[in-house]
């Protein structure tokens, strides 16, 4: 078989639950095909097997992997056809269409995807009398989507909304109880129906339960770390009668509790199954020693997870190294030139290299340093920064101030926000300016085509008019940056936005690239003399044309780390490695929240097969202010000394850049404040009396203080 002794110890076990830890790197997905294989090979007949993952890819690879052992002989001679091989939502799928009709649910049911929900939950909010702006379709699916996952179907979340008395959650229970109505008249199913239904339908009729469970003998459970509560109970319920369930996973690897994968049901398989085999593959095959040594370091601060510590026979000199810039530009651009180099020198693809980050909004900074310095790059599980709806949305604002004959930027703002201008009434207003030979965006103002609108659309269209045309007087006396702030805060966008972010995650990474918007326009401004819209118009407009081109030919990736999970590249960029960054929020951490960012950080060194260089920067600015940042723990806790580099001056944005300098309080060094406590020193200027130094405190505080009457000391 080829297998490492741990594997072949977890591919052969017997009868009975058994947890195989798998480590980053460590051969999984071979052991559980192996396995499928071993089982049939050993008499166990293919439709008595059941195997779950996550993604179509993972199924599909696994199914493959299948099917050649069992045709090879290893496995029985292609006696694995048969075997239930898929995708959590893929096999409820098909067990509701061949078991739901004998208990009322019609088998040719349709399922939802994301854009049907936001249409159905517009509907729901129009009939219930609520107001799109503060309940947004998409905020108000993945809301109903966590209730599913948890088990939650519409009548139980009322009864809870009422017993709770929150006004809240009791206008929440209205939507989903009227959305679900809308389901169940259309025949339609969303994907967290698909679980949800069928833990229901077995659940609630012995036969059915006892005929599938006997059916499946064995289920084996990939990724298990990632399970959610339905998707738990499913796997519990499936495997109760004959216990045999594998189930395969890493617990340093869950980084997915935002989307309601909870880490306790690898951790606590125990209880679940008493007396389980287990097995830890902790031999990598991919990363080098220091790689994984660095992991090690940094993983193991975590409480919550079982001991385990990976391995590797890949010997190397290459140390993994820390890397302080001045800014985010500066360190982008280090990134830029880092990667050119080594290219030559090592004699790579571009493909060769990824660079990680915490949140989409940092690519942008990266992407410019790529394009200045002719990299080829694309972003992986995400579109370019000026290509993402939500930036398109305000340039199209920006682009009809400074083109008013512009019809498709205005097509594209009507409704953005939503002012209840819908296909109809943007028929109505293209009939009218069609015939008059105008612009679309003239026509808004015209009393004759106003009257035929809808009341709401009419004051709608009227509104934009208006302020559009305040902006358009003003676009030749305002720069670009002012004419953005009150297009922001006039259309209220910004403010939306803020609202949506508390409770959505999906809002918060639109807010975020809505402020890297206009950081770049401040950048801008910085570096060129011509300040006024059109400029920096055009400018974008030559970034997106240099954007296209050969998608076949070699580039450099760049993702969030979420999206890298279960990748690798020979050479990894982990950058933005600063407090409140990566760790993401604020200070104050609950352990479960830092113990996942760190899992997300473990995650990111462990894609890296040949080396990995961690960056961040001393300052960086977001959301419009520029803030002292520093290094993030996870450097120091995975035993990786810090080295400073000083940004490029044509690199680095305008602000002072922290610099290393010597004397008896130089950058970096650790003090103590006797009021503030300790912290340390990002920047310094002046001397003798005059010398001041920025200090950023372990509280999240950052103070510019004049060292001659500072009550500072060093801490060596």
């Amino acid at each position: 078989m080829g297998l490492n002794p741990e594997q072949l110890d977890a591919v052969t076990h017997g009868d009975g639950p058994i947890l195989i830890l798998a480590g980053a790197g460590s051969g999984k997905t071979r052991v559980i095909t192996h396995r499928i294989a071993h089982l049939i090979d050993r008499g166990v007949r293919p439709w008595h097997i059941l195997a779950v993952t996550f993604t179509n890819k993972a199924a599909r690879e696994m199914q493959e992997r299948v099917y050649a052992l069992t045709r090879s002989g290893s496995g029985g001679g292609g006696a694995a056809a048969g075997a239930w091989i898929s995708t959590f939502h893929s096999f409820c799928a098909h067990f509701l269409r061949s078991e739901g009709e004998r208990h009322g649910l019609d088998r040719n049911f349709t399922i939802y995807d994301e854009d049907d929900q936001k249409k159905i939950l517009r509907e729901c909010l129009k009939e219930l009398n609520l107001d799109e702006k503060k309940l947004r379709p998409g905020m108000l699916a993945g809301r109903i989507s966590r209730e599913k996952d948890q088990l939650m179907d519409a009548e139980s979340y009322a009864i809870a909304a009422l017993a709770s008395g929150d006004p809240n959650r009791a206008m929440l229970a209205s939507v989903y109880s009227l959305y679900q109505k809308k389901l169940d008249r259309a025949l339609a199913l969303d994907f967290g129906d698909l679980i949800l239904k069928t833990v229901d339908l077995i659940e609630n009729h012995p036969p059915l339960k006892e005929k599938t469970q006997e059916r499946f003998r064995h289920v084996l459970v990939d990724e298990y770390q990632d399970t959610n509560r339905a998707q738990y109970v499913l796997t519990k319920i499936l495997a109760a009668r004959h216990r045999n369930i594998c189930v395969v996973g890493d617990d340093d690897q869950s980084i997915y509790s935002w989307r309601g994968a909870d880490i306790r049901n690898i951790l606590d398989f125990e209880k679940d199954y008493p007396d389980p085999k287990i097995v830890k593959l902790e031999q990598n095959y991919r990363s080098t020693a220091p790689i994984l040594s660095a992991a090690w370091k940094l993983v193991r601060h975590n409480e919550m997870r079982k001991e385990k510590k990976l391995w590797t026979v890949r010997k190397s000199d290459a140390p993994v190294t820390a890397e302080q810039l001045g800014n985010e530009a500066a360190e982008a651009a280090w990134v830029a030139e880092r990667i050119a180099e080594l290219r030559v020198s090592r004699r790579m693809d571009w493909s060769g290299f990824s660079v990680f980050y915490r949140t989409n909004a940092q690519s942008r900074v990266l992407e410019d340093a790529f394009r200045a310095a002719r990299i080829p790059y694309v972003l992986v599980g995400s579109v370019r920064f000026y290509e993402r709806a939500e930036v398109k949305d305000v340039l199209a604002y920006l682009r009809l101030i400074a083109n008013p004959k512009d019809d498709l930027s205005c097509k594209r703002v009507l409704n953005v926000p939503p002012r209840g201008i819908g296909k109809t009434s943007l028929e109505i207003m293209e009939s009218a300016a069609a015939v008059r030979a105008l612009a679309l965006f003239e026509s808004l103002a015209l009393p004759e085509v106003l009257t035929e609108l809808p009341s709401r659309a009419r004051a709608g269209a009227a509104g934009l008019s208006g302020m559009a045309r305040g902006w358009i007087a003003e676009r030749e006396s305002l720069s670009a940056s002012a004419l953005l702030d009150r297009v922001l805060s006039e259309t209220r966008l910004l403010e939306l936005l803020k609202e949506e972010a508390r409770t959505d995650p999906d809002a918060a990474g639109r807010l975020d690239n809505i402020q890297e918007l206009m950081n770049a326009v401040e950048e801008f401004e910085e570096k060129s003399p011509d300040k006024r819209l059109p400029a920096y118009l055009e400018q974008v407009s030559l970034v997106t044309d240099l954007d296209s081109g050969d998608k076949k030919s070699p580039k450099v990736t760049l993702m969030t780390v979420h999206i890298a999970k279960g990748l690798e590249f020979p050479v990894v960029f982990l950058t933005g490695l600063e407090e409140g960054l990566f760790p993401l929020g604020e200070s104050q951490f609950s352990q479960e929240d830092l113990e996942e960012e760190r899992r997300l950080a473990y995650v990111g060194v462990t894609r890296a097969k040949d080396e990995i260089f961690l960056s961040c920067a001393a300052s960086r600015r977001l959301f419009g202010q520029t803030r002292w940042n520093l290094p993030s723990r996870f450097i120091e806790e995975a035993g990786v000394r810090m080295k400073e580099a000083a940004s490029s001056p044509e690199n680095a944005s305008p602000e002072p850049a922290p610099r290393a300098l010597s004397g008896p309080f130089r950058v970096g060094q650790r003090v103590r404040h006797a009021d503030f406590g300790a912290g340390r020193i990002t920047d310094r200027s002046g001397s003798g009396d005059d010398l001041k130094v920025v200090v950023v405190f372990d509280s999240g505080q950052w103070k510019k203080l004049l060292v001659k009457y500072a009550p500072l000391e060093r801490i060596r």
